[in-house]
């Protein structure tokens, strides 16, 4: 089927330095409001930061004349560039301390672009920084250092098409600029989804997802991003390549295995056949409430190691639940949904319910679907979700440091990964800081082996500290998932935040084997630089 014209962009405008649109930040009423939840923070809010008060001096190097139509040096471009969206970089932004700020903006329309751009970045030692939606929350989009002449952002969001659509196959080909709401914009007329929704949906792109091996919208099953890669075409400094359209292979290792989750440090992903869906007709969505977290756990583990699938199976404890209002009572919260395209679901999630009651559950008597009212603890923590990430900015506002981190470890580590994390993480954040923390638990995917928590950590900082005492509790926070065996991270990618525990995660002969497919694929070692390997 032809290619589909890209959809059109909203017309809100993207906060430079916050998360998603300047229009949905929290006012200074409510940022205060936020605080006066943690004691010791600020008395008012920090201002809302301003591009003129940057550092920005004037680009270090220029483009040849041939590129000059693909790049900017506009402070504001320069700027939105410059970090990601994790709090250390909300924080830079508000106290005016970004760090590194690109001298070059570009924006390629095709893979020629790319390759053009690259052996130029190449012969004169201009560092690129790939870059999608700039959502990365682990240091995955800056540069940091001085090592390079120069610092080119290479923003992919102008390839945003879906160039082809084979119906048969029920597959697609995508440019891998493509915001989540462009994409599923110019799917949609063929009643077909990608259906892949994280929490940043409307700020990254399908580049994005893969180059970091993003989580997604299902709970179970089809967790990532890579259960839906039939295909890559990559540009590397060395060559360009696409693996081949299949629906399984056992020819050798992957090749699409070693861009995915690469994070622009091998190459530069710039299509992808990708599986598609039908759009779900059938849904159904139910919460059940727990007063022991640990027997919440236990029905978790055997709804997950059923054969019943569901698309959602979240468990928040009392204070993800109480947060997000899903209970106010104490209790932990299990949201669980199912959805089909070809039939009811009502008997799946009853009989989830019926397993979740025998390890001492108390679910709705009326499950929900999807004309619910919005007064329902399920929409109660969707909502809370999407409007998280502007908290945590109106937070930060106030002096407050708000770090989250998720990671995955096997069933029989985790309640006492849990109990570690809360209890160890909370004490050093006490110890740092001289106030209490709260440490709060989610699940957000989870397996027959095993399951991912999330944990949000919320507390009072030092003013004009705040970056440090963030740096200190996310060492400890490695620490303790080192210890129990549990990843550095189950879906937000490595960057430069997680460096030393991806390190000390990985195998030395892979370490061998990614050091040498760096070499080889970007011998002049300007492809985000610091991501992954040094």
């Amino acid at each position: 089927m032809p290619a589909t014209p890209s959809a059109p962009r909203s017309a809100r405008t993207r906060s430079w330095w916050g998360w998603g649109y300047t229009d949905a930040h929290p006012d200074d009423a409510e940022c205060a409001a936020l605080g006066a939840l943690l004691p010791g923070t600020l008395a008012r809010p920090l201002p809302v930061p301003r591009i003129a008060d940057l550092p920005i001096g004037r680009p270090a190097m220029t483009p040849p004349s041939s590129l000059t139509h693909l790049v900017t040096t506009d402070p504001t471009a320069r700027a939105a560039h410059a970090m990601g969206k994790a709090y250390r970089d909300v924080i830079r932004a508000l106290r005016a301390r970004p760090g590194r700020i690109p001298d070059l903006v570009a924006h390629p329309t095709g893979d020629r672009d790319v390759a053009d751009l690259l052996d130029w970045a190449g012969e004169h030692d201009v560092a690129v920084i790939p870059f999608g939606g700039g959502s990365s929350v682990v240091g995955g989009v800056e540069y940091r250092g001085d090592a390079h002449r120069a610092v080119l952002s290479l923003d992919l969001t102008a390839m945003d098409r879906v160039l082809d659509i084979d119906t048969v196959s029920r597959s697609a080909r995508i440019q891998a600029g493509a915001l989540g709401p462009v994409l599923e914009e110019q799917l949609r007329p063929h009643g077909l989804t990608l259906r892949h929704f994280p929490q940043s949906f409307e700020f990254s792109t399908l580049g994005g997802w893969l180059a970091t091996r993003a989580g997604g919208h299902y709970a179970t099953v089809h967790t990532h991003i890579d259960d839906f890669v039939q295909s890559l075409r990559v540009v590397t400094p060395a060559a360009t390549g696409t693996s081949w359209r299949l629906p399984a292979s056992g020819a050798g290792p992957s090749p699409d295995r070693l861009f995915l989750g690469s994070e622009g440090a091998l190459g530069v992903i710039t299509e992808a056949w990708m599986r598609l869906q039908e759009r779900p007709r059938h849904k159904a969505s139910a919460s059940i409430a727990f007063a022991d977290f640990h027997r919440a756990l236990d029905a978790v583990r055997v709804i997950a190691q059923s054969d019943l699938a569901p698309a959602n199976c979240r468990l928040l404890d009392a204070g993800e639940a109480l947060l997000s209002g899903a209970s106010h009572d104490g209790s932990s919260i299990l949201v669980l949904g199912f959805e089909s395209a070809t039939g009811p679901v009502g008997d799946r999630l009853a009989t989830a319910m019926d397993l979740a009651r025998a390890h001492g559950g108390h679910a709705d008597e009326h499950p929900v679907d999807r004309d619910a009212s919005a007064a329902s603890a399920v929409s109660a923590w969707r909502s809370a979700f999407l409007r998280m990430p502007y908290l945590r900015d109106g937070l930060a506002r106030m002096g407050a440091v708000v770090e989250t981190f998720e990671t995955a470890a096997t069933w029989d580590k985790i309640p006492v990964l849990i109990d570690a994390v809360r209890t160890e993480v909370g004490a050093a954040a006490l110890k740092i800081t001289g106030h209490p923390a709260t440490v709060n638990c989610r699940l957000t995917h989870v397996y027959p082996d095993g399951a991912a928590p999330y944990f949000t950590v919320a507390v009072a900082g030092r003013p004009g500290d705040e970056v440090e005492v963030w740096d200190d509790i996310k060492a400890v926070a490695g620490e303790v998932l080192h210890r129990h065996r549990a990843t550095i991270t189950h879906h937000h990618a490595v960057g430069r935040d997680h460096r030393t525990g991806y390190d000390l995660q990985r195998p030395e002969p892979f370490a061998l084997a990614l050091r040498a497919a760096k070499d080889a694929l970007d011998p002049h070692r300007i492809l985000n630089p610091g991501v992954l390997l040094d």
